[in-house]
C-alpha cells in the first residue's frame, strides 16, 4: 500500500475528485477558488500565511514552509523558498502554488525584497501556458491557457488552482499595475507577464501596460509590453490592436526589439498571410543582438532550451509552421538566419 492512501488528505482528494464530481465541491472547504477569495487584504498585507489553510491539499504543509520563508533577509533562503513553490508548480500542484500568489506578490512588491522578478514571474507561471520548443505556432505562441482541464498528481481538480491564481492576481491587480513603474526593469518586465493573467480588471491592466509603454525608456521591457499587450488582446478580444500592432511595426522610428514584438503579436492576432513588408522589417530587425536583447523576457524563456534562441523559434514557428525543429548538436555551429 502506498503511503498516500493512509493520508487523510489524499483520500479526501480522492473521494472528492477521482471516485466523485468535482462540481459537487465548487465553493466549498477543498474548493482552493474559494480558499484564495477568503483570505483578507489585512492577512495578506501582514504576510500572515498562517491564516491560510493549507492542511486541506496536497502538498500543502510543505509549501506553506516555504512561503515562510519568502521574507528572510538572506537572499539565499529567499530564493531556495520561491524555487520550492515553483518546484511544487513544476510537479503539477497548482492549487497550493495558488495558495502562495498573494504573498509571492507582496514579495515582489516589497523594495527590500530579494528575488522580486521571480517571485512576480512566477504568479504569472501558475497560469501562463506555453507551448514549449518547437511549437510556436501563430494559434499557441501567446495563449494564456489551453483551455484542457487539468488534474494534479494527487487526483486534485488543478484547473480550480489555476483559476484560483487568476483571481488572485485580480485581486491584487492594483499592486501589479504599480508595478509596471518600479526602479528594476525585470521586475517591470514581470508585472506585464503577470498582468495579463489575471482574471478582472482587465480594461485597468490594458490601460497600465499602454501607459508603461508610452515612457519606457528600456528596449527589453518595452519589447515586453508588446507582447503583453498583444497577449491581452488575444485573451481578451481587442479589435484595435491588429492594427495597433501594424504600426508599431511598420514605424521605422520603434526601436528593433519594439518592432519585432509587435511582428509577434500581430501575427497571433490574426490568420492573414505574411505581407512581403512584415518580412523585411524582419529581415531588418530580427537580429542576433535584437535575439540577446529579448532574451531576458519570460516570453521566450518559455519555449527556449538553449539560452538564446527563443526568438528564432518563435519566428521558425511563425512564419515556417511546417518545418521540422533542427537540432543544433554541435553547440558552436552558427544557427541560420532568424528568418
Amino acid at each position: 500500500m502506498a503511503w498516500w492512501e493512509n493520508d487523510p488528505v489524499y483520500q479526501a482528494v480522492a473521494q472528492a475528485f477521482v471516485d466523485g464530481d468535482p462540481e459537487e465541491h465548487a465553493g466549498g472547504p477543498l474548493d482552493v477558488r474559494a480558499v484564495v477569495a477568503a483570505i483578507s487584504r489585512e492577512a495578506k498585507d501582514a504576510f500572515a500565511y498562517d491564516d491560510v489553510p493549507w492542511g486541506r491539499f496536497p502538498r500543502g504543509p510543505e509549501t506553506r514552509d516555504y512561503v515562510a520563508c519568502l521574507r528572510s533577509d538572506d537572499a539565499d533562503v529567499v530564493l531556495h523558498a520561491v524555487r520550492g513553490v515553483n518546484g511544487e508548480l513544476a510537479n503539477s500542484a497548482w492549487s497550493v502554488a495558488a495558495l502562495a500568489v498573494p504573498f509571492l506578490l507582496r514579495v515582489a512588491a516589497d523594495p527590500r525584497g530579494h528575488c522580486r522578478a521571480y517571485a512576480l514571474e512566477l504568479t504569472a507561471g501558475i497560469v501562463q501556458w506555453t507551448p514549449g520548443p518547437g511549437r510556436c505556432t501563430r494559434e499557441e505562441l501567446l495563449r494564456v491557457t489551453d483551455g484542457e482541464g487539468r488534474y494534479e498528481p494527487s487526483g486534485y481538480f488543478g484547473t480550480w488552482g489555476i483559476e484560483a491564481a487568476r483571481d488572485a492576481i485580480a485581486a491584487d491587480a492594483d499592486l501589479v499595475m504599480a508595478l509596471l513603474d518600479d526602479l528594476d526593469p525585470e521586475v517591470r518586465a514581470a508585472a506585464a507577464y503577470a498582468g495579463v493573467v489575471a482574471s478582472g480588471r482587465i480594461d485597468d491592466i490594458r490601460g497600465a501596460l499602454h501607459t508603461r509603454l508610452r515612457v519606457e525608456a528600456d528596449p527589453t521591457v518595452s519589447a515586453g509590453l508588446v507582447l503583453a499587450i498583444a497577449q491581452l488582446a488575444y485573451e481578451h478580444a481587442d479589435p484595435a490592436c491588429e492594427a495597433w500592432a501594424q504600426a508599431l511595426w511598420s514605424d521605422p522610428a520603434m526601436p528593433p526589439a519594439v518592432r519585432v514584438s509587435a511582428t509577434l503579436g500581430w501575427l497571433c492576432l490574426t490568420d492573414a498571410l505574411v505581407p512581403d513588408a512584415l518580412r523585411a522589417v524582419l529581415d531588418a530587425c530580427a537580429t542576433d543582438e535584437t535575439a540577446r536583447l529579448m532574451t531576458p523576457l519570460p516570453w521566450m524563456r518559455a519555449v527556449d532550451y538553449d539560452g538564446d534562441s527563443g526568438l528564432r523559434r518563435c519566428l521558425r514557428g511563425l512564419l515556417h509552421p511546417e518545418s521540422p525543429e533542427p537540432q543544433w548538436d554541435d553547440p558552436w555551429r552558427s544557427p541560420p538566419a532568424l528568418t
